[in-house]
C-alpha cells in the first residue's frame, strides 16, 4: 500500500463528536448517522471504543450486519496495552482485535508529563506499548493509525520524546500518525512548524486532529495539510466535547472548493447541506445557522444594498454557488431591505414584481412600518408571502372569517391548571362555535381554531405546531411592553412560520396562528 497515496478524510463524530455536552447516542443512531456520514463520501468513520462500554460493542456487532459501506471504511478506536502486558493479553486490544473494523486508531501518550502522571510509567515502557500493541494488530491483519494524544503540547514540553512516539509507531507499522491538539490551544503558524519538523525527521505519513478551543481548529487543519499532512480528523457539524472538534465539512468544503483538492468521491460534496442537517435531526442538536457553507444564513442577504448588487450577479456578494454544497441563496425581508430585496424575494416566491415599481416600493413601506411595530419576516417568510399575495392581488388570502375568540385559564382546588378557548368564525357559508381545552391558552386557542376549520376543510387536520418562540420588545416597559411570536408549523412534508405581535403573548399567538393556518390552506388549494 503506498502511505503516501490518496487524502484521508476520517470522520469520529461517532466517538469524538458523541463526547459534547448534552448529545447522547443510542447505537441506532449511530448507525443511521454512519450511513449518512458514507454518503457524504468520507473514507473513514470511528465507531467508538470496542470493549470500553457495552454500547460500543453493540455498535461494532450490529455494524458487520447492517452497515452497508460504500465509501467509508470503519475504524474501531483504542488504546495502547496496558504497561506490564503483552498486547496479546490485553483484552482491550483484544476487543479491537475482534471488533471486526479492518482499522483500528490507537490512542498513545506523547506528551512526557502525560506518560509518567497519567499511565504512572516510564517513557521507555511507553515506548514499548506503542511498538508492541501496533505490532500485534498488524500481524491480526488490521491497519493501524495512531493518535498522539497532546502532541503538540508534549512536542513543546520535550520534543525529541514526542518525535520518538512518533517514530516508533511507523516503524512498528501504523500507516498514519495523527498529530492530536487536545487541548485545542494551537494557532496555524505553530501548527505548520510543527507539522513540517515531524514530516521532515520521521518521514511518517502524518495527520491532524483539532480541537477548537482557540477557534481554529478549521484554520489549523488547512494549515497541517499546506504542510503536508494527508490524513484530517473532525466531526460533521463541529460536535465534540467544550468548543467541538474541527467542522469536518468546512475542512472538506475549503479544502475542495478553494484549494482546488480532490478529497470526496466526485459530486457527493453537494449532498453536504442535507446530510449536516440530516445529522442534526438524530443529535437532536438544533443545526447552527451561521454554520459555514451548510447554515440556513449562510447564503443570506438582508441589506438592501446586498440585493441590489446580488440582483445584477449573485457572485458580488457570495463567495461562491451554495448549489456546489447542495445549499440554497436566501433573501432576508428585513427594516433594512430595499427595492431590489423584495423584489428577488417576490421571484423567490414566484412574483415577477420586475414592471410595477409602485408596487414594490408599497410593499417596502409596509415591511418597513410593520417592523417598526415589532414585526420581523426575516424568519417569517410564510407571513411575508401572505402579505405580498394581499398586495398583488388586493385582498389577504382568506378561507373563514373570525367573528371573535376569547380565552380563560382556571386553576382547580388540586392544583391543576386548564385553560378553555372558545372560537367563533364563518367558513364556506357556515358558522362554527367551538370550544377548545389545551394546557395554556395557547394550547387551546390552537386547538379551538384548528377544530372550526377543520369542519371546513379537513386538511387542516395534517397541520401540526412544530415550533413556538415568544420575544419580549421594548422590555423598559415592563408588563406594558410588546409581545413578537414566530409559530412553526408543518403539513408532514415542508414547514412554514409565521409571526404575530401583540399587546400581550396571547394576542400575538393568535395572529401568528391565523397565518399559519391560513398559509397552509393556501398552500394546499394551489
Amino acid at each position: 500500500m503506498d502511505l503516501h497515496g490518496s487524502f484521508h478524510v476520517y470522520d469520529t463524530t461517532l466517538r469524538d463528536g458523541a463526547q459534547q455536552e448534552g448529545l447522547n447516542l443510542s447505537v441506532a443512531d449511530k448507525l443511521s448517522i454512519a450511513k449518512q456520514l458514507d454518503g457524504l463520501g468520507v473514507g473513514y468513520i470511528e465507531g467508538g471504543w470496542p470493549g470500553s462500554n457495552p454500547k460500543d460493542t453493540e455498535f461494532f456487532r450490529r455494524a458487520r450486519e447492517e452497515l452497508d459501506l460504500r465509501h467509508a471504511r470503519l475504524a474501531a478506536f483504542g488504546a495502547t496495552r496496558r504497561a506490564g502486558v503483552r498486547a496479546a493479553d490485553d483484552p482491550l486490544v483484544g476487543a479491537l482485535r475482534d471488533s471486526g473494523a479492518g482499522v483500528v486508531t490507537l490512542v498513545a501518550k506523547s506528551h512526557d508529563r502525560h506518560v509518567e502522571l497519567a499511565l504512572r510509567t516510564t517513557l521507555e515502557e511507553n515506548l514499548a506499548m506503542v511498538r508492541d500493541t501496533v505490532t500485534h494488530l498488524r500481524e491480526e491483519g488490521q491497519t493501524v493509525f495512531l493518535d498522539a494524544e497532546h502532541f503538540f503540547d508534549g512536542y513543546r514540553a520535550n520534543r525529541a520524546y514526542a518525535l520518538e512516539v512518533l517514530r516508533t509507531a511507523a516503524e512498528a507499522g501504523a500507516e498514519v500518525v495523527a498529530l492530536c491538539d487536545t487541548n485545542g490551544g494551537m494557532l496555524p503558524d505553530w501548527v505548520s512548524d510543527v507539522v513540517l519538523d515531524v514530516i521532515e525527521t520521521t518521514g511518517a505519513r502524518v495527520g491532524i486532529h483539532a480541537h477548537n478551543d482557540s477557534g481554529c481548529a478549521v484554520a489549523n487543519s488547512l494549515a497541517a495539510v499546506a504542510a503536508g499532512a494527508s490524513h484530517v480528523q473532525g466531526c460533521i457539524n463541529g460536535y465534540g466535547e467544550r468548543t467541538g472538534n474541527a467542522d469536518l465539512v468546512t475542512v472538506v468544503a475549503n479544502l475542495e472548493l478553494k484549494l482546488d483538492r480532490n478529497v470526496l468521491p466526485q459530486g457527493l460534496l453537494r449532498e453536504a447541506t442535507r446530510i449536516a442537517h440530516a445529522v442534526a435531526e438524530v443529535t437532536n442538536v438544533p443545526p447552527a445557522s451561521r454554520q459555514p457553507y451548510v447554515g440556513t444564513s449562510a447564503f443570506a442577504h438582508k441589506a438592501g444594498l446586498h440585493a441590489s448588487a446580488i440582483k445584477v450577479d449573485p457572485d458580488l456578494y457570495q463567495h461562491l454557488d451554495p448549489l456546489v454544497v447542495g445549499n440554497d441563496m436566501r433573501l432576508l425581508v428585513s427594516d433594512m431591505a430595499g427595492r431590489a430585496s423584495i423584489e428577488l424575494k417576490g421571484r423567490e416566491l414566484g412574483y415577477d414584481l420586475s414592471d410595477d415599481r409602485e408596487l414594490v416600493t408599497r410593499v417596502t413601506d409596509r415591511v418597513k412600518q410593520l417592523e417598526q411595530r415589532g414585526y420581523t419576516f426575516e424568519a417569517a417568510d410564510a407571513s411575508f408571502e401572505l402579505l405580498l399575495a394581499e398586495e398583488v392581488e388586493g385582498a389577504r388570502p382568506s378561507y373563514f372569517d373570525v367573528e371573535s375568540w376569547r380565552v380563560i385559564t382556571e386553576t382547580r382546588t388540586d392544583g391543576e391548571a386548564i385553560s378553555e378557548a372558545t372560537v367563533k368564525l364563518r367558513s364556506e357559508g357556515v358558522r362554527y362555535v367551538v370550544t377548545g381545552e389545551g394546557n395554556g391558552p395557547v394550547n387551546a386557542l390552537d386547538a379551538a381554531l384548528r377544530e372550526a376549520i377543520g369542519q371546513a376543510f379537513p386538511e387542516v387536520a395534517k397541520f401540526e405546531l412544530i415550533d413556538y418562540k415568544v420575544r419580549i420588545l421594548d422590555q423598559g416597559h415592563g408588563t406594558d411592553a410588546i409581545t413578537r411570536v414566530l409559530i412553526e408549523t408543518t403539513d408532514g412534508e415542508s414547514s412554514w412560520v409565521t409571526v404575530g405581535v401583540g399587546a400581550n403573548v396571547i394576542e400575538a399567538s393568535w395572529g401568528a396562528l391565523v397565518d399559519g393556518l391560513t398559509f397552509g390552506l393556501r398552500r394546499h388549494h394551489r
